[in-house]
């Protein structure tokens, strides 16, 4: 089976080569966090827990519009294929959620949880994210 192939304005940007993966978090207000730091800032501010996951959540009190996110699974989620699983899920219900539950100038990361992550319905881990962002908000 081959895998999906990005659109043509991804394609002309990007060269000759189409990337492998279509899906891009960096765009428009949403960017991932690249940095060890950011993630560390984010560990003892505001947390709220899940079934499928764990929410941490900070304020970055600055003028900055963009919402930061950032994905991580332990090896306790699993093997390398469980916790990529896991990830991709995360990573695609940030994407949805985030620009209409998330606000401007915080950070957020998204930790998944052994077995749940990867396996829970789709849908339940949408609602599990608005639920969380508006206790974290609250």
């Amino acid at each position: 089976m081959k895998p999906p192939e990005a659109p043509q304005s991804i394609i002309a940007d990007a060269g000759a080569k189409p990337p492998a993966v279509s899906v891009r978090l960096n765009d428009g207000n949403l960017q991932v966090m690249q940095v060890r730091a950011q993630y560390l800032a984010c560990n003892n501010k505001r947390r709220q827990g899940t079934k499928a996951f764990l929410l941490q959540a900070r304020n970055r009190n600055d003028d900055d519009p963009t919402i930061n996110v950032g994905f991580t699974c332990s090896k306790k989620v699993g093997n390398a294929v469980a916790r990529n699983r896991a990830k991709r899920r995360l990573r695609e219900i940030a994407r949805l959620i985030l620009p209409q539950h998330g606000k401007s100038g915080w950070d957020y990361v998204l930790i998944g949880r052994k077995d749940v992550t990867a396996t829970r319905d789709f849908t339940q881990m949408q609602s599990d994210l608005t639920w969380a962002l508006s206790k974290v908000h609250g």
